[in-house]
């Protein structure tokens, strides 16, 4: 059996409204099992046979379609990566001040290193970048909406990311990993 985290970008925004309960049963609709969300942001923790990331991830996908009648993007990580996400310190030499939360912006596919150098030359003071396999930690001098990061620019580099606090992530690892 395999421990997977789905992280679904788009859900619980404007109309696209659906409480967790249901969220747990479209998965188990789907034919997972040990089904757990996390908050109300798309958080979905779950167990499958099938170790095909890939594979998983479409079927998420075409079964949420299916069950509530839209597209919810989904970014698969297995247990370890979400571990791995949680105990990494990026930035452990910044000795400044900063208000804003560390994000952890999740992406779908390995990303090449010529993408990888084209978002990491907008990383600056004000929002530190830094690239480790399929995620991008961001650490914001400020508060997330107040950013000039420009997420759409990142977006054309890396295609689709969703973002989660680092902070998120790490509750979620204790709470189910």
């Amino acid at each position: 059996m395999n421990r997977y985290v789905a992280f679904l970008r788009g859900l619980n925004l404007g109309r696209r409204r659906i409480k967790n309960p249901e969220l747990c049963a479209a998965f188990e609709d789907i034919g997972f099992t040990n089904v757990a969300a996390y908050l109300a942001s798309g958080n979905v923790i779950f167990d499958a046979d099938d170790s095909d990331r890939k594979s998983v991830a479409s079927s998420i996908e075409s079964g949420l379609r299916e069950s509530i009648g839209y597209e919810v993007p989904t970014f698969l990580r297995g247990a370890e990566e979400v571990r791995a996400i949680a105990e990494y310190a990026p930035f452990a030499d910044v000795t400044e001040e900063r208000t804003g939360k560390m994000q952890v912006a999740m992406v779908r596919d390995e990303v090449d290193e010529s993408a990888r150098a084209s978002v990491m030359e907008l990383s600056n003071d004000a929002d530190m970048l830094e690239m480790v396999g399929r995620e991008l930690y961001w650490w914001p001098k400020g508060n997330f909406l107040d950013s000039e990061l420009d997420l759409k620019v990142v977006e054309g580099v890396l295609g689709p990311v969703t973002i989660r606090t680092k902070g998120t992530v790490e509750r979620l690892t204790k709470k189910f990993l």
